[in-house]
């Protein structure tokens, strides 16, 4: 690995990593030793440095507290039968990122510091990358508001931080989920397309109605008339209906542009395998339901990869999908896209960068 930044680096007096038990992981509860830090004033990035993963200080005033300037990234490291650690798709997640701080009135973090920030930082706790399949280092980068003023306006001082989990796999069998039609997760000219906190808070309060209803996540549908399916909880969706591929347009403004997702609509269009970025509706969603054309259904996202769906509640009614098959297009775009991270197939997209 080559790097371009010198980063002053602080290694931690205790590491945790003998207390760690790898082989009983729970999502997002192990954190690794060591966090990357840099801070924006006076119009730009300054003090980068990696320091032990530890609490913040926050002022009791601080902005984003009150006005929700906060946005942040999440992706996956790997490690390979070699030794070596593999990141899928991080110049992705840096452009994503920016994408979301325009939309949010915060600055724009180079991708030399993003990038550079990452790799040092996942090559100084590489030990915390587990071994084997379905296991992997999850990474998230965000960044908030750190004005400690209280007022209505866009910060001028921010906080970027890096911090890393060994992880085992997000779901471990398929989901059920609901389609929602009463609340709305996002709207045209809203903050949809951006990875910002505040879609998250709005979105929990309905999903905690469903699980207690018996479903993992939700089908969110358009606000104005709840009658096209968008995205789910924490993936973007894709429906196989007689064979063609269809899952919703991000250029409304109110989806996540997935990176998971981009990725297997490169797959499948290099596969010949045909696809419709489009809108489905509630109502085609259940006739495919019904007369048996709905195929397969499935989730694309860091967490899960593919997240294959068991059953779907539309308008009170749950439908059961047919079981999945060896063969199936998400089986086979899941063993691609595994094959690629953990370096069994030959990445020749350019998508790894490797420690």
């Amino acid at each position: 690995m080559k790097t371009t930044l010198a980063i002053p680096v602080q290694k931690t007096t205790h590491s945790k990593l003998a207390e760690t038990d790898f082989s009983n992981l729970v999502f997002g509860k192990t954190i690794s030793d060591h966090m990357f830090v840099a801070d924006y004033k006076n119009g730009e990035w300054t003090d980068l440095r990696i320091e032990p993963y530890g609490a913040l200080d926050l002022h009791p005033a601080n902005a984003a507290l009150h006005y929700g300037q906060s946005i942040f990234e999440g992706m996956k490291a790997y490690k390979n039968e070699k030794g070596e650690i593999l990141i899928f798709r991080a110049d992705a997640n840096a452009q994503r990122m920016n994408e979301s701080a325009v939309r949010m009135c915060m600055p724009e973090i180079p991708e030399e510091i993003f990038m550079e920030g990452l790799l040092q930082l996942v090559d100084l706790d590489r030990n915390w990358v587990p071994s084997g399949k379905g296991a992997s280092l999850y990474i998230r980068p965000y960044m908030f508001a750190t004005d400690n003023y209280i007022g209505v306006k866009p910060s001028d001082t921010y906080k970027f931080i890096i911090f890393t989990c060994p992880v085992g796999a997000y779901y471990s069998k398929p989901v059920s989920v609901k389609v929602e039609t009463e609340f709305t997760r996002a709207t045209e000219g809203g903050t949809g397309g951006a990875k910002t906190a505040g879609n998250y808070a709005a979105s929990l309060f309905p999903a905690l109605q469903a699980q207690r209803a018996g479903y993992d996540q939700l089908l969110w549908t358009d606000g104005k008339s709840h009658s096209k399916i968008e995205e789910s909880g924490t993936m973007n969706v894709m429906f196989d209906i007689n064979g063609t591929l269809v899952t919703a347009p991000t250029n409304t403004g109110t989806i996540l542009k997935g990176i998971t997702r981009d990725s297997v609509i490169r797959l499948a269009k290099d596969w010949g395998k045909p696809l419709e970025e489009r809108f489905l509706t509630v109502s085609e969603l259940q006739e495919a339901l019904e007369n048996g054309t709905l195929r397969e259904a499935f989730g694309t996202g860091t967490a899960a990869t593919i997240a294959h769906i068991s059953k779907i509640n539309v308008n009170g009614k749950d439908y059961a999908l047919p079981e999945k098959k060896s063969d199936s297009f998400s089986y086979k775009v899941l063993h691609e896209l595994d094959g690629i991270k953990y370096g069994d197939i030959v990445d020749t997209r350019s998508w790894i960068s490797k420690i």
